[in-house]
C-alpha cells in the first residue's frame, strides 16, 4: 500500500511539473503568435520589428559560423568569473558581520553607500583604472552581484532561532561549533537564496558593461548589430541572453535543492 501511495504521489509531482512548463511555454507561443501576426500585417517594417523567420536565420547564420558560440562563451567566462569571486568574498563578511554586530556598525554606512551605488555608473572610473579589458567587466559583475549575496548571509546568520543556540549551549557545544554546526546551517537556504539573485545581477550587469566597452561578448553582440542597424542581430542576442538565463537558473536551483537534500523546497522557486 505504502508502495501504491508513493507511486501516485511520483506521478502527481511528475504531473504537476509538467503542467507547469505547459503553462510558462504557452505565453511564450502567445507571444510569438503575436509578433508573427503583427509582422504579416505590416504594423512596423522589418527595420523595426523583423519577422521571426529572419530573426531564426540569423541565430542559424551566427550558430554556424561559431560568432555566436565565441561570444556566448566570453559573456558567461566573464559571469562565472566574478560571481565566484563575489561568492567568495561574500559569504564570509556575511558570516562575520552577522556574528559581529557592533563590528558591522562601523562598516554598514560604507556598505550601504557601495550598495546604493549602480556598478555601471562606475563604469567611467573603472575604464581609466583597469583599461577596456577583462578586469574591468569582472569588478562590474562583482560589484552587482556581491550584496545579494552579502546581504542575504547577514539576514540568514542573524535569523538563526535562538533556542537552537541555546540547545547547542546545552549540549556544551563550543563557540565554533555552534557556528558550523548549528548558525551556518541554519542560515544555508537565505545564502542560496542570495546566490541565484546574484546570479541575474551578474547577467545584467555584464550585458552593460558590454555594451559600452568591449570586442567581444552578448552585449558586445547586441550593441554591434545596432550600429550595423541589423536588429535581427539585437533580438537574437537578447533572446539568447534570457535562455541562457532560464538554463542557468534551473540549474542552480537543482544543485541547490540536492546540496540541501531536498530542504530548500518549493520556497527557493
Amino acid at each position: 500500500m505504502k508502495q501504491n501511495g508513493v507511486e501516485r504521489m511520483r506521478k502527481k509531482t511528475n504531473y504537476n511539473r509538467v503542467l507547469t512548463i505547459l503553462k510558462g511555454t504557452l505565453i511564450f507561443l502567445i507571444i510569438l503568435a503575436l509578433w508573427e501576426f503583427v509582422t504579416v500585417k505590416g504594423v512596423w517594417t522589418s527595420y523595426i520589428l523583423p519577422s521571426p523567420s529572419k530573426v531564426w536565420k540569423a541565430f542559424l547564420k551566427m550558430s554556424i559560423d561559431g560568432s555566436l558560440i565565441v561570444n556566448i562563451y566570453t559573456s558567461m567566462r566573464r559571469v562565472v568569473i566574478g560571481f565566484t569571486i563575489s561568492s567568495v568574498l561574500a559569504i564570509p563578511m556575511g558570516i562575520f558581520f552577522g556574528l559581529s554586530k557592533r563590528v558591522y556598525e562601523y562598516f554598514k554606512p560604507l556598505l550601504d553607500f557601495l550598495r546604493n551605488t549602480p556598478p555601471l555608473a562606475l563604469i567611467p572610473m573603472l575604464i581609466l583604472w583597469f583599461g577596456i579589458g577583462e578586469k574591468s567587466k569582472i569588478i562590474v559583475i562583482i560589484l552587482a552581484s556581491f550584496f545579494p549575496v552579502f546581504a542575504n548571509t547577514l539576514k540568514g546568520i542573524r535569523d538563526c532561532d535562538p533556542k537552537l543556540i541555546e540547545v547547542g549551549r546545552i549540549f556544551e557545544l563550543s563557540k565554533i561549533e555552534i557556528i558550523f554546526k548549528i548558525i551556518i546551517p541554519s542560515a544555508i537556504l537565505d545564502i542560496a537564496t542570495g546566490l541565484k539573485l546574484a546570479l541575474g545581477y551578474s547577467f545584467r550587469a555584464i550585458i552593460g558593461a558590454e555594451l559600452i566597452a568591449a570586442s567581444s561578448g552578448l552585449g558586445y553582440l547586441i550593441s554591434d548589430g545596432k550600429e550595423m542597424s541589423r536588429t535581427d542581430v539585437v533580438i537574437v542576442g537578447i533572446i539568447v541572453i534570457g535562455v541562457l538565463g532560464i538554463i542557468t537558473d534551473q540549474l542552480f536551483t537543482i544543485v541547490v535543492k540536492r546540496f540541501t537534500k531536498g530542504k530548500a523546497g518549493d520556497s527557493y522557486d
